[in-house]
């Protein structure tokens, strides 16, 4: 098996042509909704493990690299009133070049008799809608996939073994079958394909780093899941 890893919401870039959309707006792109807190630390501490890993640092208030091109918020409030020729540009310029390497390297794998598992790194907030979300990693997979749940299954049981004290719960605090990366990478990929979503606690991170505990406990379990 073979694991890629990726980022989508790894940063809070507003590309220079697009700054004017956004003024005043500094606060929004360094909160939650500008990029997943921590996540590229996670992802940058789990990529010698991959034999191939890409992100993103752009803010998914440009584009949202995790939703399809049909989906109603894959614009931003900043950006879904574009003229149609302006979100070409952005789809053209940053949801396609991403999508597409990463969607390549997999069918190459796959096309080398390969299996692929595709861990998707994010994170998401303690408290949502004033209710605290009893979670410190959720693992976001398809439970029709038979591979998937094996692999979820397995990785939770070596996180429990590294940290008992973990709270690790499956489909939480999204599901993993709603519209996503991985989700869309499926429909392309019937077989041979593992797509994994991993979303951490951001309680763990301080200004944009996960804690190191997590993190080592997040990458021995992995290795010893890989293995």
């Amino acid at each position: 098996m073979k694991l890629i890893v990726t980022c989508e919401h790894g940063g809070k870039t507003i590309p220079s042509e697009y700054t004017e959309y956004f003024k005043n707006s500094l606060e929004i792109l360094q909160s939650h909704r500008g990029y997943d807190f921590g996540a590229l630390d996670v992802f940058n501490a789990l990529k010698t493990l991959a034999v191939y890993s890409n992100y993103s640092a752009t803010s998914r208030l440009l584009i949202e690299l995790n939703r399809s091109l049909h989906h109603k918020h894959l614009f931003s409030e900043f950006t879904k009133g574009l003229a149609n020729t302006e979100k070409e540009g952005i789809i053209k310029d940053y949801y396609f070049p991403y999508r597409n390497a990463v969607e390549t390297e997999i069918r190459n794998l796959i096309g080398s008799n390969e299996t692929v598992l595709h861990l998707s790194i994010h994170s998401f907030t303690p408290v949502f809608n004033i209710i605290e979300r009893s979670c410190d990693i959720g693992i976001l997979y398809d439970s029709s996939r038979q591979g998937e749940k094996r692999w979820a299954s397995l990785l939770k049981d070596h996180l429990k073994t590294e940290d008992s004290n973990l709270n690790v719960r499956y489909n939480y605090p999204y599901l993993g079958k709603a519209d996503g990366f991985t989700t869309y990478l499926r429909q392309q990929f019937a077989l041979n394909y593992l797509g994994i979503e991993l979303e951490i606690n951001q309680k763990f991170s301080r200004q944009n780093i996960m804690h190191s505990t997590l993190k080592s406990i997040l990458f021995h379990a992995i290795k010893k899941a890989l293995n």
